[in-house]
Formats: C-alpha cells, sequence, structure tokens
C-alpha cells in the first residue's frame, strides 16, 4: 500500500473488477489450454482414492471439473460431442439399467460409488479421451503419467516384498483395516488383483515404449527387472497368470525385433527372480502357501455356485442391485462374512442384469476389441504412441483385464479409467482417420 501511494497512482472500482477477473480467468484459460493436466489429476486422484476410505470426496470433484473443462473446451473449439461408437451404445445401456437399479433403493453412499467406478467413470473417460488426447504432444503427456505410475506401482511392490515399510506411501497401504489383502503388495488399491492388473496394464505400455526406443538405457533394464519382481509381490494366481500370457502372447504377435527381446528379457527376470524368492526361506515359504492355499478356491466355488442358481431362477431380467446382495446372503452357509461377492464380473452382471445385462456386456467388450483394428489410415504412425504396432498390442490388454474380471468384479474406477482411456483414444483416431485426419504433430 505504502508503494501503491508513494507512485501516486489511484486504482478505480472498474480497475479492481478488471484485475479480480483477470485472477480468475487466468487459472480457468490454463486449465483449457492444457486439458490432459486435469484429466491426469483427475485419474491421479482415482488411483490415492481406496474404496474403502472415506474422506473428502477429491476424486469426484476432479472427476467433475474434467468434464466441465473438457465440454466448455470442445465447445469453444467447435469440438464435435457426437457420443457414438462401437462401446458406447452398451454401455449407455448398463449404465441406464444399474442406475434404475441404484434409484430403486434406499440412497447407500457405497452402492452409488460403485456404480461410478463400474459404470460412469468409464463410460465418461471413453469419450472425454477423445477430446483430450488429439495430438502427438498430449498422447506423449499420457505415455509418461502412465510410466510414472508403472513406475511407482513397481517400486511400492517391491518395497512390500523387501519389508521395506518405511519407504511405502501413503501409509494407509499398510493399514490391515482398510481393505484387503494386507499380506501382499496392493498398493494405493487396497486390493492386490487391482494392483496387479493395473502393473499389467502399464507393463504392456511401457513394452511398447521400449519398443519405440521412449524407454532405453539403464531405465529400460531397471523396467525389465522390476516389473516381473512387482508382479510376483502381488501373490495372487490370476495376476501371475494373465502377466504371463500377456508377455508370450506379445512375444508371438509382435513383429518388432526390439519388443521380442523386452518380452524375452522380462521372462529371464521373472524365472530369476523366482529362483532368488526360492533361495529365502521365509519368502518362498510365502509364494508356495499362495500357490497351494486352496480356501479361496472353495469360498468362491459356493459364491459361483449360489450365484448360477439365482441366475437359473430368473435368467431374463436378473435380480437387480437391490435384493441380489441380500438373496445371495441367504443362499451361503458355512462361510462367515459380513457380505458376499460374486468375485467374477460376468456372473454378477448375468445375476443382476439377466441374459440382456450379458448381452450388453459382450457387445460391449467386442466393441473395445474393435476399436483397436486397424482402419484405412496411411499407418496412423504420425501419432507418437497409438501407431500401427500399438494397435497389434491392443487385444492384449483387452486380455488382460477380461482374464482377472473372471475372478473380480471390476469395480476399480483407476483400472477402468485406464482402459477406457485407451480405448476411447484408439475410437477417435477411429474417427479422425475415416474423416480423413490424423493426429496432429503438435
Amino acid at each position: 500500500m505504502d508503494a501503491i501511494a508513494r507512485s501516486g497512482r489511484r486504482f478505480s472500482a472498474p480497475d479492481l473488477a478488471c484485475s479480480a477477473a483477470v485472477a480468475v480467468v487466468r487459472p480457468l484459460h490454463a486449465l483449457l489450454a492444457a486439458p490432459s493436466l486435469l484429466f491426469f489429476g483427475t485419474l491421479a486422484a482415482m488411483l490415492f482414492r481406496p474404496p474403502d476410505l472415506q474422506f473428502y470426496s477429491l476424486d469426484r470433484v476432479a472427476f467433475v471439473l474434467l468434464i466441465f473443462f473438457v465440454v466448455l473446451r470442445a465447445l469453444a473449439l467447435q469440438q464435435s460431442l457426437r457420443v457414438t461408437g462401437p462401446v458406447t451404445w452398451p454401455m449407455l445401456a448398463l449404465l441406464l439399467l444399474t442406475l434404475y437399479g441404484v434409484m430403486t433403493q434406499p440412497y447407500d453412499a457405497q452402492n452409488w460409488s460403485l456404480f461410478a467406478a463400474k459404470w460412469v467413470v468409464p463410460f465418461a473417460l471413453f469419450h472425454l479421451a477423445g477430446l483430450v488426447f488429439e495430438d502427438a504432444a498430449a498422447l506423449r503427456r499420457f505415455e509418461t503419467f502412465a510410466l510414472i505410475v508403472l513406475a511407482y506401482l513397481s517400486l511400492i511392490a517391491i518395497f512390500f516384498l523387501l519389508g521395506a515399510e518405511a519407504l511405502i506411501f501413503p501409509r494407509y497401504i499398510l493399514d490391515e483395516s482398510l481393505g484387503i489383502h494386507a499380506d501382499r503388495a496392493r498398493g494405493p488399491f487396497l486390493q492386490a488383483v487391482a494392483n496387479g492388473v493395473t502393473l499389467n496394464l502399464l507393463g504392456l505400455i511401457a513394452l511398447n515404449s521400449f519398443r519405440r526406443e521412449r524407454l532405453r538405457g539403464v531405465v529400460a533394464g531397471a523396467f525389465l527387472v522390476a516389473l516381473p519382481v512387482a508382479i510376483l509381490a502381488t501373490k495372487t494366481r490370476a495376476v501371475w497368470l494373465s502377466f504371463a500370457g500377456s508377455v508370450v502372447l506379445s512375444l508371438l504377435v509382435s513383429s518388432s525385433t526390439r519388443l521380442r527381446r523386452a518380452c524375452l528379457g522380462l521372462a529371464c527376470a521373472g524365472a530369476v527372480g523366482l529362483l532368488v524368492a526360492a533361495s529365502f526361506g521365509e519368502l518362498s515359504s510365502s509364494l508356495g502357501d499362495r500357490l497351494e492355499d486352496r480356501s479361496p478356491v472353495e469360498y468362491r466355488m459356493v459364491v459361483y455356485e449360489a450365484g448360477w442358481q439365482m441366475f437359473l431362477d430368473r435368467p431374463l431380467t436378473g435380480w437387480g442391485a437391490s435384493t441380489m446382495q441380500p438373496e445371495l446372503q441367504k443362499r451361503i452357509s458355512g462361510f462367515h462374512q459380513d457380505a458376499f461377492f460374486m468375485h467374477n464380473t460376468y456372473l454378477e452382471v448375468l445375476v443382476e442384469h439377466g441374459l440382456l445385462g450379458l448381452a450388453l456386456y459382450v457387445w460391449m467388450v467386442i466393441g473395445l476389441f474393435r476399436v483397436g483394428r486397424r482402419r484405412g489410415a496411411p499407418d496412423l504412425a504420425d501419432s507418437s504412441f497409438l501407431d500401427g504396432q500399438f494397435r497389434s498390442l491392443w487385444p492384449i490388454l483387452v486380455m488382460v483385464y477380461l482374464v482377472n474380471a473372471s475372478f473380480v468384479v471390476m469395480n476399480y474406477q483407476f483400472v477402468n479409467g485406464l482402459l477406457f482411456t485407451l480405448a476411447g483414444m484408439l475410437a477417435a483416431q477411429n474417427r479422425r482417420a475415416a474423416a480423413g485426419g490424423h493426429v496432429r504433430a503438435s
């Protein structure tokens, strides 16, 4: 104030109002100019918000802001807001079916949270991704984000395996009262399968980066060593199976010599990791117990049998979200659980929505595979990330998701968001190629 007085300058009310307006508009302009940063912030909020932890819904706030700014930017740039595509219609139908079920029962925050994680988040991110990641620079930023998340999750898993708990962040990962699988590398998801499938999906993205020499040198070597160890640390058989299958399939389908060498490197690193683990008595015993543990299998078989009988009782329309859980609890005895879950995405859809729901889900899965098919564009090679050879890996990413969905219900919003963001990028690229355009170079 003294400086202003000495300068002899006076500010009128219009000047102050103009300055205030500029101060408000400037951050809004930054978000409109770089929506990918808000997109990454939203994904990060979803990554670090476990479903069993009650606190301010930062992820929901970020999600709403992302929708608002991306739509506002699309209107300003006159981008097409058409909601179409091979994934859109079946997913929208499943979203509306589930919404009806949630609205017909008393309000429950957890039910609405699961509804958002399973359907709203992936549906929205699928369509927003095509509007945000429309040039090579934005795609490159997404690739960088994916590699950073992979590095973080791998390190946390390795720290957990080595017992270096002081290095694990955030600390709630170690809280046994939250989530499940406290004895495994579960990461911020608080669930080992969710952590494992994310590591697997991001690992395939990293393989593509290695093929394009985005990853090289010491960093590439660290990735080849760390990823198999991180997968091993999840101590989850479904994750081990899907990871091994994805590496073998990538080795077989890729025409890139560099990528095939990376797959061989991952296989060798995994084999060495198993040998090292076998040489440590406590670790070897822990892994052996996981391989021989039959209790989860017995529990799942009881749940599957009860779920199948429920489907046979109502095969066409299903039981709906409001009555499925109470009915399942009535039919299961011998296990002391507060709540019972299907542990299978397809069975849950079948029991909740009947054959109609399963048909819609199969239609959606077919659409996911279709968005990765190569179109009539020259080579789609002007993209720094989603080139033709990435499309050969896309079916493997989808299969990793589907295999793990056979053992859990995919209600993890970061996992769903990651897969459907990639699908949305591919779908948008297909639309541009069909229109005679291509990914912009900057």
